[in-house]
């Protein structure tokens, strides 16, 4: 198969065009079918770039009656006995992701164009009117003039929420949204059906406070892989690229699906679903050939590091896959929170990995790779440097150290970044900055080496294997690197390795807090 002819639909977020000009289209017609069944008005989040714009553009397609675009889909073959399918209906589509939020008036400049827009096929009676009201007469009027009731599609409504920049524009913007949106609640007798899409669901916004009949499905597990990529729909649908990968690569198509899971995969909406992948990523890596870090790479999570530094919250639990939140702060969070972990889990930077029934809890812990080390090198500069200066942290350097045995190295690059972490007065925020510069040199490393780093007492600190060495870390701080050896000795964190062919290497660490350095370091065989 000549796969060079084979068009990859990355960036393209209209159904119509994905059909109209031959694209490689997943087939999520299905849920289509479902939601129109089995209800009327519903809220999903999704992190970005996982589909939710392409998905809205099929609901989009579907009310407007295009049943030509559907030939040979899922849908076609569900509805195709049913009188009531792809009937016309004035649809209202709303969509907030082409403007800059952070100027004052832009959700007002959004809500104007979509309303002109309207204005003109309906009627511009109302125009001078106020525009909320200008909303309901045209729900109204477009009701009269076809006999039909309206559908609304709502894209990425959080983005004038997250990207407004200070607290007046988002208070500003809400204030917006409560006029304009509770049009949805008391004009229900106009409206056919609702789909509204954002990353987030904050609460104390009166689209969800107000609009109480909005089904949230964002955790529902029949609608798990509305947006992502499963992999059986990976391999029924892009194996000639998964095979070209394959062949670049030097491994055969079972290795590379094996790579692709590892780097894309592992995105659960509920506890008990089948996982999808990200599939931004995952069109991209096929197309370049090349396993990259193409959604982390689009959007650095600024403002979700500030939040995790400003909260206080430890990082190093996201990787423990025992950090668990409750499912009412899964679904819902407040821009004012504190607690930073509902946001984290709804921009998609973490996912769920198990559930706890008895208290319906989530564990929560990194998808895959890309985001793992995406969002640990982020969090690099924040901790080791000022916040426009460089980050000393090279990887590279310490897997080559680690690989040599080269522990003199080692220890002059962690002096190094020791020496540029920030002192504030809180002893406890110092303890925090030193746990979390260990933390991400050795998850980084894990990308690399095998890697683990522990917390939990009777276990060494951390525990680095190569094809040559195997290490015991023990650190202290403000005590004495002797102190880390005997802990070693005294605890047997080594003795799993006592057998092994490769050399064993235990270092013991002290880092002197008001001096900010290591003054102590002792490495032994």
């Amino acid at each position: 198969m000549d796969i060079s002819k084979r068009k990859l639909p990355i960036g393209i977020q209209t159904f119509e065009k994905i059909r109209e000009e031959g694209y490689i289209y997943v087939d999520k017609t299905e849920y289509v079918h479902r939601l129109v069944q089995s209800g009327t008005q519903y809220f999903l989040s999704r992190p970005r770039r996982f589909g939710k714009s392409l998905f809205l553009s099929t609901l989009r397609a579907y009310f407007e009656g295009k049943r030509e675009l559907f030939e040979g889909l899922e849908i076609a073959e569900l509805e195709k006995d049913d009188p009531d399918a792809w009937q016309e209906y004035p649809v209202f589509y709303i969509d907030f992701n082409k403007k800059n939020f952070k100027a004052d008036g832009a959700i007002e400049e959004v809500l104007e164009e979509h309303l002109k827009g309207w204005e003109s096929i309906y009627g511009t009676e109302y125009s001078s009117e106020p525009q909320d009201a200008r909303f309901r007469y045209l729900l109204e009027k477009a009701n009269k003039i076809t006999g039909k009731e309206a559908v609304i599609l709502v894209d990425e409504y959080d983005k004038s929420l997250l990207e407004a920049g200070d607290s007046e524009r988002i208070e500003h913007n809400k204030a917006v949204f409560k006029g304009f949106f509770s049009t949805l609640k008391s004009y229900d007798r106009y409206i056919k059906f609702v789909f509204i899409t954002g990353v987030t669901k904050f609460s104390k916004v009166s689209i969800f406070s107000d609009l109480n009949q909005l089904k949230d499905i964002s955790l529902v597990r029949d609608y798990s892989g509305i947006c992502g990529i499963t992999e059986d729909e990976m391999k029924d649908t892009f194996m000639p690229e998964i095979d070209e990968l394959a062949r670049e690569d030097g491994i055969n198509a079972d290795e590379c699906i094996g790579k692709l899971r590892k780097m894309y995969d592992g995105y659960h909406f509920s506890y008990n679903a089948e996982g999808v992948y990200n599939p931004f990523s995952l069109l991209n890596a096929l197309q370049d050939k090349n396993y990259g870090m193409y959604w982390f790479s689009t959007g650095t999570p600024t403002f979700l590091i500030d939040k995790l530094k400003s909260s206080g919250f430890d990082a190093r639990q996201f990787t423990t896959d025992e950090y668990y939140e409750d499912e009412a702060s899964l679904t819902d969070c407040r821009i004012e929170s504190k607690n930073p972990v509902p946001l984290f889990y709804q921009t998609g930077y973490l996912t769920i990995k198990d559930f706890d029934k008895e208290f319906r809890s989530y564990a929560l812990g990194y998808p895959n790779e890309e985001v793992k080390y995406g969002f640990l090198k982020s969090l690099a500069p924040y901790y080791l440097c000022d916040e426009n200066d460089a980050s000393p942290l090279d990887v590279r350097n310490f897997v080559k150290d680690i690989r040599k045995g080269d522990t003199d190295s080692l220890r002059d690059r962690f002096t190094a970044l020791f020496a540029r972490l920030p002192y504030p007065a809180d002893e406890k925020v110092v303890e925090q900055n030193f746990q979390n510069v260990i933390y991400i040199v050795f998850m980084l490393l894990g990308q690399f080496t095998m890697t683990e780093v522990h917390s939990a007492k009777g276990r060494a600190d951390v525990i680095v294997e190569t094809d040559d060495h195997v290490y015991v870390f023990e650190f202290k701080r403000d005590k004495s690197a002797e102190e880390a050896l005997k802990q070693i000795e005294d605890m047997g964190y080594a003795k799993p390795y006592a057998a092994d062919k490769r050399t064993l290497i235990k270092v013991g660490v002290n880092f002197d807090s008001k001096e900010r350095t290591i003054n102590g370091w002792e490495a032994v065989m």
